[in-house]
């Protein structure tokens, strides 16, 4: 947490972090940390947990209310979260996380674009979406570097929602380009997912990926 106090990146993420809070947007009551890593082993997921950390003294929240998930984690980095005051969640969702009427952050720097399909899947209303704020892979980066096609077939929810959510891109520092490079915040205004065609919210068949070739999730029981 120093290191990045002291470089000024978190000082300068604070705005991105902030964007969403500027209107009427409920602040977040708890978070969610998918994919966070090995954090005994890798600098970059260090930092990734430092931002973490910051980032629920910025919103209030508190450690107990921050869940997390990764199924790379070692016994003794699951001893050291829950000494932060972190919490662990039980078991794999692949991101099928509800957020039961309570804002709520996501918290999943670099994960697999199905994690984010799920997710948006498990809260495919404008009443549950407005109350998400995603920090993760850029969307716009994600529909510009994928086939058209593809983003509708494997990661239709994804493609779905993209004129329905605003994103803010952290910003870049020369001392952590490989840790949150192409993040941004995201969230949902109600307003505009209000003004999405009806039929986009008629359709709810849970993603199964039976044709995308490179999943990049570990499923449940694997």
């Amino acid at each position: 947490r120093d290191d990045l106090l002291s470089s000024g990146f978190w000082a300068a993420s604070a705005g991105a972090v902030r964007a969403p809070l500027g209107g009427p947007a409920e602040p977040p009551a708890r978070c969610v940390c998918y994919g966070l890593g090995r954090f005994g082993r890798c600098p970059a997921a260090r930092y990734q947990l430092a931002f973490l950390l910051l980032l629920l003294d910025e919103l209030r929240v508190p450690p107990a209310r921050c869940a997390l998930f990764d199924p790379a984690f070692s016994a003794r980095e699951a001893a050291a979260l829950r000494a932060l005051g972190l919490c662990l969640l039980p078991e794999n969702e692949e991101g099928k996380h509800g957020v039961e009427g309570a804002a709520t952050l996501f918290y999943m720097v670099h994960c697999g674009k199905a994690l984010y399909n799920n997710l948006l899947w498990s809260n495919w209303s404008p009443a549950a979406l407005s109350k998400l704020v995603i920090i993760g892979n850029s969307f716009r980066g994600i529909e510009e570097r994928l086939l058209s096609r593809i983003l509708q077939r494997d990661y239709s929810y994804i493609a779905k929602v993209l004129k329905g959510v605003e994103e803010v891109a952290l910003p870049s520092h020369p001392r952590y380009l490989d840790t949150f490079n192409d993040t941004s915040v995201h969230w949902f205004p109600l307003d505009k997912l209000q003004e999405l065609s009806p039929e986009v919210w008629d359709f709810v068949e849970e993603p199964m990926y039976q044709d995308c070739e490179d999943l990049e999730i570990i499923r449940k029981g694997e």
